[in-house]
């Protein structure tokens, strides 16, 4: 992934959850301050919210070891999510016909810099 001079991002792969839904959560949060973000996520009832609150503060944490930016002072300049490898199981039905199952895994990606003073 490209980033800019002074962006610091973290990934999460694998993750059990289907992108579409995931997505919901990570749009609540673009754009915003980090301490803004996880407070708004910390009141979201979705699954995606402390997956994406942990991504935000890993971030968070590369920004401040990396490049000593405060906490105080970083805002998600981009945050999105790809779709990761799907499991595909089979569930039996009638007259032995198979029905396929698709357990769809996610890629969430938090890109956060310091702010414009």
């Amino acid at each position: 992934m490209r980033t800019e001079p002074g962006e610091v991002y973290a990934v999460a792969k694998g993750l059990r959850i289907t992108p579409q839904k995931a997505r919901v959560v990570v749009d609540l949060v673009r754009g915003r301050s980090v301490d803004e973000a996880i407070s708004i996520l910390r009141f979201v009832p979705r699954k995606a919210s402390p997956l994406v609150s942990k991504v935000i503060e890993s971030a968070a944490a590369n920004a401040q070891e990396n490049l000593g930016i405060a906490r105080r002072d970083l805002v998600i300049s981009r945050a999105f999510v790809d779709a990761g490898t799907t499991m595909k199981r089979v569930h039996p039905r009638q007259r032995g016909q198979a029905f396929p199952i698709l357990k769809r895994t996610a890629h969430i990606t938090v890109v956060v810099r310091s702010k414009e003073v």
